[in-house]
Order: C-alpha cells, then structure tokens, then sequence
C-alpha cells in the first residue's frame, strides 16, 4: 500500500485470498472477489481519488486494514444487513402490541353498563320489597249508647244499647274506605207509651255505613280519624198493645211511628207493627290508642240522620271497641 496521503492504491500482487489460499475451487464469494482482483490488476495504476460508494468502497476501505480477512467483511456485511432488517422489522411489531387494551375497552363498558343494570334492578327491587307502614285490611267492633237528637229524642230516651261491627281497607297510611254495620236500641219514653196507650214497646233501628275514613297519625301510639259518607237505616218497632181506636184522629207519636194515613189510624187496626226504610248520611270522629302492637283501642261518636215521607231518625252513637 503507497502512493500520496488522501489516496487509496491497491497492489494486487501481494493480495492472496482470506480462504482456500488460492484455491480457485473455494466459495462463491472467494471467486468474485479474485473476479474483482483481475480487473482491478489491469487499472493498477490508475488513482482513485474518491471512495467507492455503498458496500464497494466498504470492502474497499476494509481490504485496506492489515490484519482484516475477507471473511470478516463478510460477516461483518451479514451482522450489518440483519441489523437493518431487525430495525425495519420493529416499528412494525409495535401496533399489535397496543392493541389489547383497545379491546379491552368494549369489554370495560359492558361490564360497566351490566354492573349498572344490576343496581338499578336491585334498587327497584329494593323499593318493591319496602315493607308498608299501614295494614291493607284493617276490623272493628265495639259497642256502646245512643243519644237521640231532633224529633227522634221526643219519643225516645237516651242510653239506648249500641253494637257495631267495621271493615277498613286501606289504600295508603291516611286514607281508607270503611264499611260499617250498626245496632241501635231505641227505648220509648213513657209519655211516648201514654200516647200509644200501650203498656210497653221495643223499638230499634239497623245502619248501614259506607265512608271514606281518613286516618291522622299523632305519635307513634295515638292517632284519630274521620268518618263520613252516605247510610242506610231500618227502623223497626212493635207495641205490646194498644187500646187506641182504629180510624181515630193521628197523634205525634204515631206520625213518628209510621202509621198514620191521612191523618188517621189505619181502621184495619194494623199499626201495632212499625217498620220503615230511610235513605241519609252520616258522619263522625275517634280518637285510637295501640295496646298491643296490632291492635288498637278507639272510641268514636257520629251522627246519623235517615228521612223518609217525612218522617226523621236522627241518633248520636257513641262507640268504643278495639281494632286490628
């Protein structure tokens, strides 16, 4: 190797190949490199004064190095061109790797929305499984006295016996429609018997009670209601006997009773027996206290008017019983 500084001589006759020493038999590679030896034997003079590009002027620049084979160019090219196609080969890699979480993702929301899905189930099964505060079905019974009022407290005396029986159903904690089925006993006065000239008399009267009722919670033990609404009464009665004359003149007491007809008793002498059906209404109050944790006691008092052709029933109750 000589020649001036910055310039590249290669003397050919001194080069021998790296392997198979001359053997003209040996590799592919040996046998183009000593092509290559040939051709640059016949330009042996020639200066080159810039360097080969690309892998030439590598073979070139490495042929130069003392020590350096043509094996190790090789080699070093093969290392060289696996490094670039592993570099290449790479960036290529690396989407499918980010792939994973993007499919994940779906899989998240409807874990999510499923997740959701189930609580709102369990929320609004929560709310159909709340337990009520009222009972839906709700009995009564009591008993108690009746005060007569209006034209009915002329003939009969108070403290007449009274016995009551109910049914409640309740459509939320304040408000309910209760049905409710009455006795009242109805004694005569005895200036009611002298003007019957009977000896004595029973009389009575049935109710039959349907009203909204509004219940009104106080505290946790005490509580009250309002009753109120349409009714129906019979009133029934019968004297024991009776020594007025058919056909005479009507009194107050029989226009009560119910037999009297065109101002005069029936001259068949059939109005012993009373017997009438009376269209009204009715309305009361009570006060409820808890005894026991389903039953309560209550007393209550109402008014009750029933009228037909004329002819009044008007009584006060007072009631008082228990309740479950």
């Amino acid at each position: 190797m000589g020649g001036l500084a910055g310039e590249l001589r290669i003397k050919v006759g001194n080069m021998e190949p790296a392997c198979c020493e001359c053997n003209h038999g040996g590799t592919i590679a040996d046998t183009l490199f000593l092509k290559r030896l040939s051709l640059t034997s016949q330009v042996s003079s020639a200066r080159v004064r810039y360097p080969a590009a690309g892998g030439e002027g590598m073979i070139r620049k490495f042929a130069t190095i003392p020590g350096f084979s043509f094996s190790s160019a090789v080699l070093a090219t093969i290392l060289m061109g696996i490094a670039a196609v592993h570099a290449q080969q790479t960036p290529a890699q690396q989407p499918p790797a980010a792939a994973p979480p993007q499919t994940q993702q779906p899989s998240d929301t409807q874990q999510s929305s499923s997740s959701q899905e189930a609580s709102e189930e369990e929320t609004s099964r929560s709310r159909r499984n709340k337990p009520r505060n009222y009972k839906k079905w709700s009995f009564n019974v009591g008993g108690g006295a009746s005060l007569p009022n209006g034209t009915t407290n002329t003939y009969v005396r108070a403290g007449g016996g009274v016995g009551a029986a109910g049914a409640a159903r309740n459509y939320s904690k304040y408000f309910g429609l209760r049905l409710d089925f009455q006795f009242d006993n109805l004694p005569l006065r005895t200036s009611a018997l002298q003007l019957a000239q009977a000896p004595g008399a029973n009389t009575h009267a049935y109710s039959l009670m349907l009203d909204p009722i509004i219940n009104l919670p106080v505290t946790k033990n005490w509580g009250g209601y309002l009753v109120f609404g349409p009714s129906f009464y019979h009133r029934s009665g019968k004297l024991d006997s009776s020594t007025a004359i058919p056909g005479s003149a009507c009194n107050g007491f029989f226009t009560w009773w119910g037999h009297c007809f065109a101002g005069s008793l029936p001259i068949s002498g059939n109005f012993l027996h009373s017997s009438q059906n009376e269209f009204g209404e009715n309305f009361g109050a009570g006060i409820t206290r808890k005894i026991r944790p389903n039953i309560d006691f209550y007393a209550e008092v109402r008014y009750l008017h029933g009228k037909h052709g004329g002819v009044t029933t008007d009584l006060r109750p007072i009631t008082i019983g228990i309740r479950w």
